[in-house]
């Protein structure tokens, strides 16, 4: 008679596999963070200033992009 049971792929046991890296480091999360918190802080205030708002969305975003060479130097 023919056996009529599947039979079941054997799979090596199982190892205990090394976590992801993460994606950001830890530095550069920090870096990112507090300059994209400059740049709304200062976008805020010069649109609190009144000018316009592409006025301050371009002194938020000069503003978040020049502190972030001043970050990296001083996170660490």
């Amino acid at each position: 008679m023919t056996n009529t049971q599947n039979a079941q792929p054997t799979h090596p046991p199982s190892q205990p596999s090394e976590p992801d890296p993460p994606f950001l480091s830890l530095h550069t999360t920090v870096v990112r963070l507090a300059a994209a918190v400059i740049g709304i802080v200062l976008g805020c205030l010069t649109a609190l200033a009144g000018t316009s708002a592409a006025g301050a969305v371009v002194a938020g975003l000069t503003a978040a992009g020049a502190s972030v060479p001043v970050l990296r130097s001083l996170v660490r």
